[in-house]
């Protein structure tokens, strides 16, 4: 259900249930999970890529899961939770290529991406109202940072269908590419990122999270404890001497 595939310095995961468009199950999350951590702990993966297979990224949750029971919403989210906060606190770059429509939790998993492309043909829903259910998977937290209460607001209540072009212009994804590009032009990005400094793109992504709750006092404070630990990396050393001798740098991840 989730596809493992290696690229150099990017690790490739492929959301695989193309015949339900990528519909969330516990397993399928559970396997995301793992590979997430796999992912965390291989000092050679420096970049992690994050796509669906066939015509959608993921219509969110498989609500077949549950058959006739009512489901258990409060345990069954812990395994989203976890795979949240997997992606959130990954101390490597995560692309997400969204190649068709991205709905409820499957939106939330998208947005969480550090930088996100989407196929000219994708499409993004918050979907939780149309069943009514409020927004889970971190998207109450990380929706009115991207786009502002207001517009959060409306994409929540109303839940209307964004296209890649909309969700672009209201900066949910970073670029708009042909379909038949999508995974060759997020992979040239994904190889960019494991290319650089992978310590000091990790710190810079623990410094964005946690500005979300700091004080400025607080937030130049931690500043100062990470920059010390970026300038102890081996990949600070070759920077600053690839630009004393006038050359691109050539980082190695430690």
């Amino acid at each position: 259900m989730v596809e493992r595939a290696r690229h150099e310095g990017v690790l490739l995961l492929t959301l695989n249930r193309p015949e339900k468009l990528n519909a969330l199950t516990g397993a399928l999350l559970d396997e995301l999970y793992a590979a997430l951590e796999e992912a965390r702990e291989d000092g050679a993966v420096r970049a992690l890529l994050l796509t669906g297979a066939g015509r959608a990224f993921s219509a969110g949750q498989d609500l077949g899961e549950f058959g006739e029971e009512k489901p258990d919403y409060e345990g069954h989210l812990r395994r989203y939770n976890r795979v949240v906060l997997a992606l959130a606190t990954l101390e490597k770059p995560v692309v997400v290529a969204v190649n068709g429509a991205a709905a409820g939790a499957g939106m939330s998993l998208a947005l969480w991406g550090d930088l996100r492309l989407a196929a000219a043909g994708a499409t993004f829903s918050t979907a939780f109202v149309r069943i009514g259910l409020v927004p889970d998977s971190g998207l109450s937290f990380l929706l009115p940072r991207l786009v502002g209460l207001s517009k959060a607001q409306e994409l929540l209540y109303l839940s209307p269908r964004l296209s890649a072009e909309e969700a672009l212009a209201l900066g949910l994804v970073h670029r708009v590419v042909p379909a038949e590009r999508l995974l060759e032009e997020a992979l040239r990005m994904a190889r960019e990122l494991a290319e650089g400094p992978t310590r000091a793109l990790g710190l810079t992504k623990k410094l964005l999270l946690e500005s979300f709750r700091l004080s400025l006092e607080e937030a130049l404070g931690l500043e100062a404890v990470l920059q010390g630990e970026a300038g102890r990396t081996l990949d600070h050393e070759e920077g600053v001497r690839a630009f004393r001798e006038k050359r691109p740098p050539r980082f190695q991840g430690r």
